[in-house]
């Protein structure tokens, strides 16, 4: 195979690499042959060059992971996540899907030089990001983990069940940090999947109800596979994609188009959370 995505010898981190998109996207990049280091909080069977157990919830696990991958980070990869909808705690959720990943991404890009690459799994559950950018913002003015955590204590009418919140934080957060780290030669990008066969979905189905994740499948008619969303992930990290920085890309099947020209029936999305991944 030839390298014109030039991941051959590159040294990457893919959190979430124990199954769905996460695991697509580990598979993946040690088939380009990538030096893939793995963390997550269960053990993934990927052949990767490493993998170490760590919980996003917890700093210290994620700063010792990293400390112990050292060295130059070419890419990172941020696919690790939680459902909502009372699936797990609020606070939870928050930490592995925003607190925690960021807290991880400012401990990789210390370790990137010119040319590094980041990207971060969103959701279609974060569009009202845009509705409360002020509120976001305070989040983003936060300092690490804790200063983080306590914002998100002190305002749970806004974290509410965590997903749509947490998702939202990643979209705005993406978009903000573009800004900053291209002066360093870094980029950093997200995606937002529609409904996609992973463990979490069952999860989905009994917190939001199957009408409401189908019709966020609409008008591709179907659930995408972990394969499908983890090939732009890579894509987006890639060489190819050098100037592209800060976007928030629909991964979709075309929902976003749809739901712009009216071709896709809002009104089943309203009776549940809007989880798209």
């Amino acid at each position: 195979m030839s390298d014109v995505l030039g991941y051959k010898g590159k040294r990457v981190i893919v959190s979430g690499c124990f199954s769905g998109m996460g695991e697509a996207t580990a598979k993946m990049l040690v088939d380009l042959g990538a030096e893939v280091h793995g963390f997550d909080f269960k053990e993934s069977a990927v052949p990767m060059a490493s993998f170490t157990q760590i919980d996003l919830r917890d700093p210290a696990t994620i700063e010792a992971a990293v400390a112990k991958v050292g060295g130059k980070v070419d890419a990172l990869f941020n696919c690790a996540g939680l459902p909502g909808g009372g699936g797990f705690p609020p606070m939870d959720v928050m930490k592995v899907n925003f607190l925690g990943t960021r807290h991880l991404t400012e401990q990789v890009v210390p370790l990137m030089g010119d040319k590094g690459a980041i990207v971060s799994i969103a959701s279609t559950g974060g569009l009202g990001w845009s509705r409360r950018i002020p509120t976001h913002m305070q989040l983003m003015m936060t300092k690490g983990f804790q200063g983080g955590l306590e914002w998100c204590e002190a305002n749970m009418d806004q974290v509410s069940e965590g997903y749509a919140f947490s998702k939202e934080a990643v979209i705005l957060w993406t978009q903000f940090m573009g800004a900053q780290l291209i002066k360093k030669g870094i980029r950093i990008n997200c995606s937002l999947p529609s409904p996609t066969q992973t463990p979490m979905m069952k999860t989905f189905h009994e917190t939001s109800g199957k009408e409401v994740v189908d019709a966020a499948a609409e008008p591709l008619g179907r659930y995408t596979t972990p394969e499908e969303q983890a090939g732009p992930l890579v894509l987006i990290n890639s060489d190819l994609a050098s100037v592209v920085n800060g976007i928030v890309m629909p991964v979709d099947g075309g929902f976003m188009g749809g739901l712009a020209t009216g071709q896709v029936d809002i009104s089943k999305m309203m009776g549940g959370q809007k989880q798209g991944a």
